[in-house]
């Protein structure tokens, strides 16, 4: 499967390995950490030659709380770039370290590989505030199928926020997934 096409509907899909740049951090989507962590990670694919897919994000919070009551400022995050099949670490070490000199954000980009396995996924059309209306969605089919989340919440952003209006945004959902406990 495709990783950066999903259907308008809640759908089963499943994800070997992964690997590309990575960088993780805490705080607000669109504030300055989260904004010089993305600008680095694109100075150091630029370095490194990868013709950037779109942004990917996955998304947590270290508190007891659901994640949408937690403020956004303690919201943790990996961004991500996927990297063509082969791209070997020390490459990724390389771009880096050319780009530091004028990026310092760009010493926290790393090399990584995740796999996801099975995930629901879905294309949420609209804005992030109404991403919730989605994730409900899945939640339905996950509970109808007796399957709980596995992992981390990831988006794919395939619309960039700063050329796009809100309203017109395309962004990937995709949660990992497990049998539930019996």
């Amino acid at each position: 499967m495709n990783r950066y096409e999903a259907a308008e509907e809640p759908e089963f899909a499943e994800f070997g390995p992964v690997g590309g740049l990575g960088v993780t951090g805490r705080g607000e989507p669109g504030g300055p950490a989260f904004t010089a962590a993305v600008g680095a990670l694109y100075a150091v694919a630029g370095a490194a030659g990868i013709v950037p897919p779109p942004l990917e994000g996955r998304w947590w919070v270290e508190d007891g709380r659901p994640p949408l009551d937690v403020p956004r400022g303690e919201w943790w995050w990996h961004l991500f770039l996927h990297a063509a099949d082969g791209m070997e670490p020390s490459a990724a070490d390389r771009a880096r370290e050319a780009v530091l000199p004028q990026i310092p954000a760009a010493a926290r980009v790393q090399f990584v590989t995740f796999t996801e396995g099975r995930c629901v996924q879905m294309l949420h059309r609209g804005p992030f505030s109404e991403e919730p209306r989605s994730l409900a969605r899945m939640d339905a089919l996950m509970e109808a199928e007796g399957l709980v989340p596995n992992g981390l919440h990831h988006e794919i952003y395939l619309s960039d926020p700063r050329e796009v209006a809100p309203e017109k945004a395309r962004t990937i959902l995709r949660r990992p997934v497990r049998p539930a406990a019996t």
